[in-house]
């Protein structure tokens, strides 16, 4: 049997007991105020994602990029193995998972936490796990997510995280940073990286939804001449012109009339052009290939719809996906020389085999384009 499919039973977790109490830490946090902030923790109606990343994600194509991501984070599962020497180089060894693996927390599914979590990455660069229980070894059993909007640092303010934060506060009270495990994004996060470009998606937006709402007249009648209409006259005239139009009778207009059609066109009106730049302009900030996101991009396209799914993983999904595994992976966590990782080979194997099985060909235009 190959290594790779090895068992180490003496991975697996010993039984949970309650979450010690952790000692005073340098740079700033006091043992005394621990149980302000972990009295919060559970607390959901005071639990808040933040104006900026709820602005943000309003955004159809950011919303769009941000789904698909966190739907591939959210169905990848967490493999744990240790690595041996094999005589030639080191090779990953599958053991058994510690219990938390499959449900780090048992009160969500591990969809929810691992979406969530990946959403802290994305809006704030940075998200936090609460430890709810140890195991007898001292390494955490359960966790609990803290959303990152709710979540305050005064060591650091951002925009950029250099490391882990030693003085953390969960709405107002401080959280001994021992019992938290604290992601850092590789990016900066969408909310301070491109404020600007966020701002006039949502104002182009609005200047849209106005225009939308606009009642433009369809065309203008016009007196060239003769002694001029009243004010009633002309409007009784226009009501006789749009009903003869609406009933798709003839409408008469004598030498000194003339009806002029409004040239505003819908392109124009719901600024077509200028949306489909931003949306490109979102993709870009997202990481994301823009025709995943329904954002028309000249020549290019894909071959297959496995290529697209391995389009997202590569440029989308694989940062926040090992941010994530990595840091799973410190010792803090894991003991050390045990380490996770998102099984990404399944998930690209699955949609392979369903690809072949289901999805026709489609013609990659940038090639046929290349080779004329």
């Amino acid at each position: 049997m190959a290594l790779f499919s090895r068992v180490n039973k003496a991975a697996i977790s010993p039984a949970p007991q309650k979450a010690a109490a952790a000692g005073a830490l340098p740079g700033g946090y006091s043992p005394n105020s621990a149980g302000l902030g972990a009295a919060m923790v559970g607390q959901y109606y005071t639990y808040q994602e933040g104006d900026a990343r709820n602005r943000a994600v309003s955004v159809p194509t950011i919303n769009r990029a941000r789904d698909l991501m966190a739907s591939v984070i959210g169905c990848m599962p967490l493999v744990m193995y240790n690595e041996i020497w094999n005589g030639d180089e080191m090779e990953k060894v599958n053991i058994a998972p510690r219990t938390w693996l499959r449900r780090p927390d048992p009160t969500v599914p591990y969809q929810f936490i691992m979406s969530w979590t990946f959403d802290d990455l994305l809006f704030f660069g940075r998200a936090f796990w609460y430890i709810t229980s140890r195991t007898a070894d001292g390494y955490p059993a359960t966790f609990t997510r803290l959303p990152a909007g709710s979540v305050t640092t005064t060591d650091m303010t951002g925009p950029v995280w250099f490391a882990p934060s030693q003085q953390v506060f969960f709405n107002g009270g401080q959280l001994d940073p021992k019992d938290l495990v604290q992601f850092l994004s590789p990016a900066q996060g969408l909310i301070y990286a491109a404020p600007g470009a966020i701002e006039t998606s949502l104002k182009l937006e609005a200047a849209r939804n106005r225009n939308a709402s606009s009642a433009i007249p369809a065309g203008i009648l016009k007196q060239k001449g003769g002694e001029p209409l009243s004010a009633q006259e002309l409007a009784d005239l226009s009501a006789a012109f749009n009903a003869a139009r609406a009933s798709n009778q003839t409408a008469a207009l004598n030498e000194y009339l003339d009806y002029q059609e409004t040239l505003t066109s819908p392109d124009k009106m719901l600024l077509i052009e200028s949306s489909q730049y931003q949306a490109l302009e979102a993709a870009r900030l997202a990481n994301v290939p823009p025709y995943l996101v329904g954002v028309a991009t000249g020549a290019y396209s894909y071959q297959s719809a496995e290529q697209a799914r391995a389009d997202l993983y590569i440029f989308g999904v694989k940062l926040y996906a090992e941010a994530i595994a990595e840091t799973l992976s410190l010792n803090n966590v894991l003991p050390n020389g045990t380490y996770v990782k998102f099984d990404a080979e399944s998930y690209l194997a699955e949609n392979y085999a369903a690809d072949k099985a289901d999805q026709p060909e489609i013609e990659n235009t940038q090639e046929r384009i290349a080779q004329r």
